[in-house]
């Protein structure tokens, strides 16, 4: 199973999330998420697979987020619109982002991805 994980490195919390993937031993592909943010398509097929809804993606501590008053506009948005303007710019992107063949975790909630990603006794 590849493992997608999309981080921008100076920030902390993907740092946490980096070395507690370290820590479990589990192999991800990382991606900057700045650098080379997901495409479109990919976005669109990761929200469907989330179950969660597309502001739950968006970075909504961020300066980017705010300079472009989306607060007031995710709501009015056409999804279309809304992950295009994701995939022009990582930095709108809730991150770390990890997503696998099943699975798609926002941000970086230890008990989360430890049921996601390690074998569960039976």
């Amino acid at each position: 199973m590849e493992i997608l994980f999309f981080q921008y490195p100076p920030c902390n919390t993907c740092r946490k999330a980096a070395q507690w993937l370290h820590e479990h031993h589990i192999e991800v592909t990382a991606r900057h998420i700045v650098e080379t943010p997901p495409s479109p398509q990919e976005l669109a097929q990761w929200i469907a697979r989330s179950g969660l809804p597309v502001s739950k993606f968006f970075n909504t501590s961020g300066q980017r987020y705010r300079e472009l008053n989306l607060k007031e506009r995710i709501s009015t948005t056409s999804l279309e619109e809304l992950i295009a303007l994701l995939a022009s710019d990582g930095m709108l992107i809730k991150r770390p982002l990890l997503v696998t063949d099943k699975r798609v975790l926002v941000g970086f909630n230890p008990k989360l991805w430890e049921e996601a990603l390690t074998p569960q006794p039976r």
